[in-house]
């Protein structure tokens, strides 16, 4: 094969929606087809056109099941795309629950927003898929051993290595042939898992790469390294504190994985009495199903017994219906609620945090890596109101944040898998991440002693030759989707959605009605002076181009 490409269509300088264009000569190969999270700027890529025509792609390669990894194969199907799907054989368990659920999320908020739409007379707009077409997505993968050679294209071989990240996470290990020279040989790392992950085991891959595609979700930065022990001690000391105030304890979780591994520990701590008794409620129908195939694969997976024992426990409770979902807001006392989504972007845990927020009783425990413009973002970096759906909410909630469950390597861990993977003969992309980590890890990469210039940072959508000795980045065949300069950074709906805020605190501190005249008229006159019209104060609407992951 003479062309080479990698266009970078996701997960580049942002740690969402991963998408990676490989094309050998006829053959076009996607790795991952993943969400977008974060900023409404970047959320709306979901809704747009592919950067490519589905139908032309010869296979698609999943790293694992994670919705910014998979999420979006229903839109892939849905717009023609009729080959295969290849992922482990766990992954294809896993999304047979995540995607149908995405869909059906989906659905359900566009339904909620068409009524709104409705309301004011505005058109009516369609989710980016239904469940129909998660269904016949799924009809199109195909489950593959760790280990074990394939081919997804002629000329491409493929196989899968065990990352630590999830149930079924891989990194894939690529051979591409190459006219009159040996095979090009690529490392894409998927999301590596850190060391002491409770249920997986320590990444897992070969040495020897032209060229490595890495993650850098928390490049430059060393967490601190726990036992298991340690870990369970942070924990109850969290609990312990929030069972004081005698009110709900809301962790916001990803429904696969972290939900399993944070309920698995809660019990233990309650049943060595380190932490109060107390009624754990999982309020997720996806983690519910999620418990169920990890008891499947509990022989596969380091503590699974532990995992088996807590889900029979008594103090663990799970939701299926709205209805009992509903219901826990009437709860009192000390309770904890474990509800998707992880960064509060879309689930159930976006109304608890609409009926707890504003009791000073509730804490919030993040537990995991919050994308820029997330909710839980928002939140971690200390927001004293935000809107939820619509409505105002004060934050009176203590909001507290524990990262001995992160699903990622630290910087010092990516470092290290790195290094383990040389010698890198060309070079290395880091991507999911943003960008000050990825400088970051950049400079701590250095001392691996690598060929000269050979740690790049794309950009989103960016283009790169690798047919040749060295990854030439093709400028004039670049198409950005939208400003790179607005990734992974708050963009105009949150700074508006603050700008009201701001506008509704001053207004109600206002000495009194003339005081409040004053401050709306000043308004008034700026946003006459800045378009050069409206001087009555009468409203113009910014057309809205279609529906958000998180409607707030």
């Amino acid at each position: 094969m003479s062309a080479l490409r990698l266009t970078f269509h996701g997960a580049a300088r942002t740690v969402t929606g991963s998408c990676y264009l490989l094309e050998a000569g006829a053959e076009r190969v996607l790795i991952d087809c993943g969400m977008f999270q974060g900023s409404k700027t970047e959320r709306e890529l979901n809704y747009r056109s592919f950067p490519f025509e589905p139908a032309s792609l010869t296979a698609v390669l999943l790293t694992h099941a994670h919705i910014d990894h998979s999420g979006l194969l229903p839109k892939l199907v849905r717009h023609g795309y009729r080959g295969p799907i290849h992922s482990t054989l766990p992954t294809v368990d896993l999304c047979g629950i995540m995607l149908p659920d995405s869909a059906s999320i989906q659905e359900m908020e566009v339904k909620q927003l068409n009524q709104r739409r409705s309301r004011r007379g505005a058109a009516e707009v369609e989710p980016i898929y239904t469940l129909e077409d998660a269904l016949a997505a799924l009809e199109q993968f195909e489950g593959h051993d760790y280990e074990s050679w394939f081919s997804p294209a002629p000329g491409v071989r493929a196989r899968f290595w065990n990352a630590g990240h999830l149930l079924g996470s891989a990194s894939i290990e690529l051979e591409i042939d190459r006219d009159g020279a040996a095979p090009l040989r690529m490392l894409f790392s998927g999301d590596i898992g850190p060391d002491n992950k409770m249920l997986q085991p320590d990444p897992q891959a070969p040495a020897g790469f032209d060229i490595v595609v890495c993650e850098s979700t928390y490049g430059g930065r060393a967490r601190f390294e726990r036992s298991e022990d340690g870990r369970r001690e942070i924990l109850a000391a969290e609990v312990n504190q929030a069972a004081l105030k005698k009110g709900a304890l809301l962790i916001p979780s990803f429904a696969v994985e972290r939900t399993q591994e944070l309920v698995t520990d809660l019990v233990r701590l309650m049943d060595a009495g380190a932490v109060p008794k107390a009624n754990i409620f999982i309020d997720s129908p996806l983690a519910s199903k999620a418990t169920a195939i990890f008891e499947r694969h509990a022989g596969e997976l380091q503590h699974g017994g532990d995992l088996v024992r807590a889900f029979s426990s008594p103090y663990v409770r799970s939701t299926e219906s709205v209805e009992d979902s509903k219901a826990l807001s009437r709860f009192t006392g000390f309770r904890i609620i474990v509800a998707a989504s992880g960064m509060c972007d879309a689930g159930r845990i976006r109304h608890h945090l609409k009926n707890h927020l504003w009791q000073p009783s509730t804490t919030v425990l993040i537990a995991g890596f919050q994308a820029e413009g997330s909710l839980g973002r928002i939140l971690q970096d200390g927001a004293r109101t935000v809107t939820i759906m619509g409505e105002t909410i004060s934050v009176k909630a203590d909001i507290r944040r524990i990262e001995d469950y992160s699903g990622h390597a630290d910087g010092r861990e990516l470092v290290d898998w790195v290094s383990h993977r040389l010698p890198i003969g060309r070079s290395i992309f880091l991507t999911h991440g943003e960008e000050a980590g990825q400088q970051a890890m950049a400079a701590d990469l250095a001392a691996l002693n690598l060929p000269h210039d050979c740690i790049v940072i794309p950009g989103l959508d960016s283009v790169y030759d690798l047919s040749g000795e060295t990854c030439a980045f093709l400028a004039s065949e670049t198409r950005p989707r939208i400003d790179p300069a607005m990734v992974a950074r708050l963009d105009s709906h949150n700074e508006l959605a603050t700008l009201v805020l701001d506008i509704r605190d001053a207004v109600n501190a206002a000495a009194d009605e003339k005081a409040r005249g004053v401050i709306l008229r000043r308004l008034r006159r700026a946003l006459a002076g800045g378009d050069g019209g409206n001087p009555d104060g009468g409203r113009r609407r910014a057309p809205v181009s279609g529906p958000s992951r998180r409607q707030e």
